[in-house]
């Protein structure tokens, strides 16, 4: 009896349109191995694999087609040899690949009927709605969350896409708490992950505007701000011995005694909370004189002091080690750096024994390495049942997307608490201010040897499409055109990262009705002739730009600060910058980027109950 009997009785005539679709699979993880059978198992025969990632030993418990003798080979590759044996008769494709490189290009993802994400990050997940859109090509956005998780039907012009809602941003932590006052086991590993590890004078590179650090400058953290500095500057000396038998004991002095003693001399700070005992590194390394570095090979124990400092002093030698290595390897001028990786043993071990140390220092409750690695990877631990019935369905949303039923595909969501494991809900229309997909689109074709900002906001903005004054243009990189930004006209499009097949977004900023965000894919030409007459860029085609819809007039029933629907409510905070989206003021001069202030305002939200909760 055939494989596809009863995949043939159960669809009937979709059997046949499944076995000649070709579809794409970005991820091969926990969803994406789940995934990846579901779909030969029921009939596809055409699958592409995209992933960037090797195999590590934490994947093998629920990413079920990895082995041991798998680790450290390609997931994509590894994937496919061992999925073909569920449908041999299928065309499996890998790439051991980052899904962003130039040859993923929107043409490339035009070539695919279904593209399913099964990825576990946040930048990656935008670029492939961007470019589905791009491509008209209907995307089926999946994750999990522990015993949580959500299925999305997103297609161009039919429903909300991946950015019609903004995304929660991950947590920062002000700079003054991590530095002097940390109270829970979170602010020290931030801590080592954030400050002592990667700062310039040790392993990497100076870390004040890590997410993780709220660096605002402001009465709070500036002062905490020049003293993490004055810190750094010493670190930096200590590094010149790195190599030596004194390094661990230098860099422990410093940290873990000096800069506490320090911070006791702020008798004020101790009034009312317990003061930080600082550690002495003779005495602890005669408690530790029997304890071998395979202790860190326990990440489910909680180490103790002892255990601690030894693996602190072995995993600072390993990474000293590593990092002469690389230094002595490097002929280019840019000096190679480590950078953390919660897969990494060494790197691990290193922020894990920092963070334990430091937290016996204030007196908080100490993590094992197990609990480091979830915290410091800000991961909640995934559960295989959770990716099994997600990857389930995304594949019962397919069958609906290739059949063209977009009137009866849901978004779906799996939930621990509540009478249903499974709920679902309908799927939105697009967001009529969402800046990824309700825009318009068009390609434009340049010579990356001549074209300039100028050439484009002059001779097609303005000449041929119209727009006034008021406009920006950014790519990837930022904003690189906008009326206050006008050093960057006469550079080079090239110059500032426009490369082929990358988008460039205009917003038209006029105070009356402007237009929607226009897209521009570029396609690079260099031009044959030699005189110049050939214009440097050119449209491939005129696009229609409508104008934004006009802000509806508020109405009787609605509340002072929004409207009793909370969806709208939430796009009208959007409108108004209150919520975490895009940040205009990230812009990029003379091909720098500065940050804006990164400020979060508190959105009160009105309950129905009548309380009043605030939202941070």
């Amino acid at each position: 009896m055939p494989r596809d009997t009863y995949s043939k009785r159960s669809l009937g005539t979709l059997s046949r349109r499944l076995k000649e679709s070709r579809v794409l699979l970005v991820g091969a993880g926990g969803i994406g191995c789940e995934l990846l059978k579901n779909l030969l198992l029921s009939g596809f025969g055409e699958i592409h694999i995209i992933d960037l990632d090797t195999i590590d030993l934490s994947n093998l418990n629920r990413q079920f087609l990895f082995r041991f003798e798998h680790i450290k080979k390609s997931k994509a590759l590894v994937a496919k040899e061992v999925a073909q044996k569920f449908q041999p008769s299928a065309k499996l494709e890998a790439y051991h690949a980052n899904i962003k490189d130039s040859r993923f290009n929107v043409d490339w993802f035009a070539t695919f009927d279904v593209v399913f994400n099964a990825l576990d990050n946040l930048e990656a997940r935008r670029h492939v709605n961007r470019m589905c859109l791009a491509a008209d090509v209907p995307l089926i956005e999946s994750g999990t969350t522990g015993f949580n998780g959500q299925v999305q039907v997103i297609k161009k012009g039919q429903t909300e896409c991946y950015d019609c809602n903004s995304k929660e941003v991950p947590k920062s932590f002000p700079v003054c708490t991590i530095r002097s006052t940390p109270s829970q086991p979170i602010h020290c590993i931030v801590w080592a992950k954030s400050y002592l590890f990667p700062s310039s004078e040790l392993f990497g590179t100076s870390e004040d505007e890590t997410p993780e650090l709220d660096s605002t400058e402001d009465a709070n953290n500036a002062e905490e701000i020049a003293n993490l500095r004055k810190e750094a500057q010493a670190l930096k000396e200590i590094r010149e011995s790195m190599g030596s038998p004194e390094f661990a004991h230098k860099v422990f002095t410093k940290v873990f005694k000096e800069d506490i003693d320090r911070l006791r001399g702020m008798e004020d700070m101790w009034k009312t909370r317990k003061a930080p005992e600082p550690l002495e590194f003779e005495k602890i390394q005669e408690e530790a004189s029997s304890i071998e570095p395979i202790v860190s090979c326990n990440d489910q124990k909680v180490w103790t002091l002892a255990e601690d400092w030894v693996v602190f002093k072995d995993s600072l030698d390993r990474l000293s080690k590593r990092l002469k290595t690389l230094l002595d390897a490097t002929k280019s001028d840019v000096k190679p750096i480590l950078v953390f990786d919660k897969d990494d043993v060494d790197t691990l071990d290193f922020v894990t024994a920092s963070a334990n140390l430091r937290a016996t220092i204030f007196g908080i409750e100490p993590k094992s390495k197990f609990d480091t690695k979830q915290m410091a990877g800000n991961i909640i631990p995934a559960i295989a049942t959770t990716n099994a019935m997600t990857a389930g369905l995304c594949v019962l949303q397919a069958f609906k997307v290739l059949k063209d039923d977009y009137a009866h595909a849901k978004m779906v969501f799996l939930e621990r608490s509540g009478a249903r494991a499974i709920n679902s809900d309908s799927l939105k229309p697009p967001n009529p201010n969402c800046p990824v997909c309700s825009v318009a689109q068009a390609r434009v074709k340049i010579d990356p040897e001549r074209a300039t900002i100028n050439d484009l906001v002059q001779d097609v903005l303005r000449l041929q499409l119209g727009y006034g004054e008021e406009l920006s243009v950014s790519n990837e990189l930022g904003t690189i055109y906008d009326p206050d930004l006008e050093d960057n006209l006469t550079k080079k499009l090239s110059e500032l990262g426009v490369s082929n097949e990358s988008l460039i977004t205009i917003i038209d900023e006029e105070d009356e009705q402007p237009r929607v965000n226009l897209e521009l894919v570029v396609l690079t030409e260099k031009s044959e002739s030699s005189t110049g007459e050939q214009k440097p860029i050119a449209l491939v085609k005129v696009p229609e730009i409508p104008r934004k819809p006009r802000a509806p007039t508020p109405t009787v029933s609605e509340h002072v600060n929004g409207t009793s629907d909370p969806n709208k409510r939430k796009r009208n905070a959007e409108e108004a910058g209150l919520t975490n989206g895009e940040n205009r003021s990230k812009r990029l001069a003379s091909i720098s980027v500065a940050d804006g202030d990164g400020s979060n305002p508190i959105v009160l939200d009105e309950t129905e109950g009548g309380a009043i909760l605030i939202d941070d």
